[in-house]
């Protein structure tokens, strides 16, 4: 049976080399019960995504975890290397390259920005003008280079602690919630990463995070993730309410 020859996009490339330098991942699932979190978001007319949320809020817990900010290194030597901030990444799909297929931001260390600067970035990923998009246009710059060189380029950044920061982050995050579906296995060249489902009626969510067992072990990103459920509660929910408290005191003062 005769069939077609179809080209490769730019995107679907970048996939391809990403689940080539893919580390081996375990997971760990958890139900995050997320009460005064949805309490706080709904008292907002402009509400944060969930992908800002959940991302700050895992690199608040990082600050507290050595671990959750390593790489393993197998190059002069097998390895540790430890970061001083947390390098986050989020999977977004820009339909100006390639309609459903995803590729990744790099947002840096979430835990340093507001979440209304996160959402923006996200956007600005998503819509921007390529050139205004540093990160992903470095990747598809890397992307249309002949195959040999690409995988030679990847092959030194995945060597290198600082490259591996810089292309791939500590720490990525994705998601089909908005979809109705949940993803239960995803790869990725960082060291962990998370994907999470739809919030459901009782405030709960499921949320899968898979990591790197060469750095640690089950009971840390056990610990991890119900730290994490705590941030969301606490220091995220704290920031959602000063932005409602905020407005109302801009009008209490205009009016003085």
């Amino acid at each position: 049976m005769k069939g077609k020859v179809r080209p490769i996009s730019l995107a679907r490339k970048f996939v391809i080399e990403l689940m080539n330098a893919s580390v081996p991942l375990v997971s760990v699932k958890r139900v995050l019960k997320l009460d005064r979190l949805v309490t706080a978001r709904a008292q907002l007319d402009a509400r944060p995504g969930w992908a800002p949320m959940i991302l700050k809020a895992f690199c608040i817990v990082a600050r507290e975890e050595p671990s959750l900010r390593m790489f393993y290194l197998k190059w002069p030597w097998p390895h540790f290397y430890e970061l001083p901030r947390s390098v986050g990444m989020a999977g977004i799909v820009r339909d100006s390259l390639d309609k459903d297929v995803p590729i990744v931001l790099k947002l840096g260390p979430a835990d340093e920005h507001s979440l209304v600067e996160l959402e923006t970035m996200i956007q600005r990923g998503k819509y921007a003008p390529l050139d205004e998009v540093p990160s992903i246009k470095r990747v598809l710059r890397i992307t249309a280079l002949p195959l040999p060189l690409r995988r030679l380029l990847w092959t030194i950044t995945m060597m290198s602690g600082r490259q591996r920061a810089n292309h791939v982050g500590t720490f990525a995050i994705t998601s089909l919630a908005t979809l109705g579906s949940e993803t239960v296995v995803a790869r990725s060249p960082g060291p962990s990463m998370m994907t999470y489902g739809l919030l459901r009626p009782d405030n709960t969510m499921e949320v899968l995070f898979q990591w790197d067992h060469r750095i640690y072990d089950g009971v840390l990103a056990a610990r991890a993730m119900q730290r994490l459920e705590e941030v969301l509660n606490d220091e995220i929910v704290s920031e959602l309410q000063a932005d409602v408290t905020a407005p109302s005191a801009a009008a209490t003062a205009g009016q003085q």
